[in-house]
């Protein structure tokens, strides 16, 4: 038995949760979210938890068992709480700014890179930290991913864009002087 799969997700006051035959649908204080039922695996939803059991014990269904358990419980926890990702601009030079739904970096390129955030997220910078919040942990650790594609911390000064619980391993580089 999936260790993760069989623990049942609480679900706290104020959280409602509607199963349906293809989607299961989350509402709560912060927005609403769904995620795709598995015909493989029963929902049950009995004083205040949900319950998600195998009908057969096969290995695709043992596969699916934890990951739509976790999937459904990211659903109840962003619709509660939320989620965020912070991110760490390093550099001379290297800036961040937010403009509406539009984040500017000026991270050592001939021109600022203007990247726009989906509906759904939002951002706001402290200094050099970006923080990426909203109610889809997916969609939040994405475009944190995508963000941080733009220039990646290199291993010899450090500069570029990282997440902050993120370290990065110094290289040395070259010796000063031959001999």
């Amino acid at each position: 038995m999936s260790r993760i799969g069989k623990l049942p997700i609480p679900v706290p006051n104020g959280v409602e949760v509607k199963i349906g035959a293809d989607v299961v649908e989350v509402k709560g204080p912060k927005g609403s979210l769904s995620t795709p039922v598995c015909s493989l695996l029963t929902y049950e939803q009995a004083d205040g938890h949900v319950i998600l059991s195998r009908i057969e014990d096969d290995r695709v269904t043992r596969a699916q068992h934890g990951l739509r358990r976790t999937l459904l419980s990211n659903c109840i926890d962003g619709v509660t709480k939320g989620f965020s990702k912070a991110l760490e601009v390093i550099g001379v030079g290297y800036r961040v700014a937010v403009k509406g739904t539009i984040i500017e970096l000026q991270v050592g390129y001939s021109h600022p890179v203007l990247v726009e955030l989906p509906e759904g997220l939002k951002a706001a910078v402290e200094g050099q930290v970006l923080t990426i919040s909203g109610i889809d942990k997916e969609l939040v650790g994405e475009m944190a991913a995508r963000i941080r594609r733009i220039r990646k911390p290199e291993p010899y000064k450090g500069k570029g864009i990282k997440y902050t619980t993120e370290t990065i391993r110094r290289k040395v580089g070259k010796s000063g002087g031959k001999k």
